[in-house]
């Protein structure tokens, strides 16, 4: 199956006074094989056993335990996490990915101190933690190499800010390069692995980045838990920010995130595979109106389809009649099971306003490629009649 870019499809007949509104080429973060997604699922039951007593594994307890601040079992799941992705220290947090990127940023980033980040439309809920935080931002084209060099040679950086999902549809950075760059200057990370952590080989935390951050929700885990995966030092801070009983992610919630995790890697690996053949239909006409596609990570893993016509806005509507989900609940939550037919992200159309009438954003969930075709053949004759 292709991993990349798919092939044109041949012409469907557009309006001769259509806009030229065109695909650019994408460069999809590599995916996990079904056989090594097995693999992954047995090393985090191999580490599960290592930090978890049978009986333990139906047991929960909560609140602010002393010596721990936490509850145990929620430090049990966190050893877990950190051994499984090989880092020193793990935390839970509430707010989701969200909240672990809030947490993190601001046990590492003080007032006013310069952050690297990639010259794009940042995602949006990060932007208000960067706003609230008062951070200033100092962007520069993680695409080019030359430019990272020259902004990270000038020592004015302890920290950079690395979005391991793309934020534009060109976007072409392999982020182990952007973080080997960054440690060899001295410069500190933190990832955000939402929409990647057990999708590619490799999260930002084992790419040798100082933190991952991520959300368990979009891991079929319970709504409002993230987790900060990293340096000790880092760990401990957010720690020691979430000192409240109230903020704690309290034990029951932190078994139901592992149990989830336990089957995620054969999911999405299963998900990546079904998508690249949708890719590969698409690609060779087999569904009348669709002019153009392409595999890519904005936000998760998905196929951006380009329509023949401009009735992007309209397309989700449609395709739910015939089972589709017309919105996201986590993008990859517990909750969504039917293929997503959906507008482009946020950020891809403030990079690309032009697509919002003219390309929609399809990801499999749990469907066969069958079913995805179908449902969007319907959708576009409906439309068209």
């Amino acid at each position: 199956m292709p991993q990349g870019t798919p092939p044109t499809p041949p012409s469907s007949g557009a309006p001769a006074d259509a806009p030229d509104v065109r695909l650019p080429p994408t460069a999809p973060l590599p995916s996990v094989p079904v056989e090594d997604a097995v693999r992954t699922q047995f090393r985090l039951l191999e580490k599960t056993a290592a930090h978890f007593e049978g009986p333990q594994l139906f047991e929960a307890d909560t609140g602010v335990v002393p010596g721990l601040g936490r509850p145990r079992t929620t430090a049990r799941v966190e050893a877990v996490l950190a051994a499984f992705l090989g880092a020193e220290d793990a935390a839970l947090v509430q707010g989701a990915g969200t909240g672990a990127i809030r947490a993190a940023l601001q046990a590492a980033v003080s007032p006013g101190e310069p952050l690297l980040i990639h010259r794009a439309p940042v995602y949006r809920t990060t932007a208000v933690t960067l706003r609230g935080l008062g951070v200033r931002t100092a962007e520069v084209d993680f695409n080019d190499r030359a430019a990272l060099a020259d902004a990270l040679a000038g020592g004015r950086f302890r920290w950079a800010y690395v979005q391991h999902s793309r934020q534009r549809l060109t976007d072409s950075y392999d982020p182990a390069e952007v973080l080997a760059a960054c440690a060899a200057a001295g410069v500190r990370t933190l990832v955000d692995d939402n929409y990647a952590v057990l999708r590619v080989p490799a999260c930002g935390v084992e790419l040798g980045a100082d933190a991952s951050c991520f959300s368990l929700f979009k891991l079929h885990g319970p709504e409002g838990v993230g987790a900060v995966v990293g340096s000790r030092d880092l760990v401990e801070r957010v720690r020691a920010d979430n000192y409240s009983g109230g903020g704690q992610v309290q034990g029951h919630q932190a078994l139901d995130a592992l149990r989830a995790l336990t089957h995620v890697p054969v999911l999405w690996a299963v998900q990546s595979r079904v998508g690249a053949e949708v890719a590969e239909r698409l690609a060779a006409g087999e569904v009348p109106g669709v002019r153009d596609v392409r595999l890519a990570n904005v936000q998760d893993r998905c196929l951006i389809v380009l329509l023949d016509r401009p009735v992007a806005r309209e397309l989700p509507a449609v395709a739910a009649r015939h089972g589709a989900a017309p919105y996201p609940v986590g993008s990859n939550s517990r909750y969504e099971i039917a293929p997503l037919v959906y507008r482009m992200s946020g950020s891809s159309l403030d990079d690309a306003p032009e697509l919002a009438d003219w390309a929609v954003r399809i990801n499999p969930m749990r469907a066969g490629a069958d079913l995805v075709i179908e449902i969007l053949r319907r959708s576009l004759h409906d439309l068209k009649g």
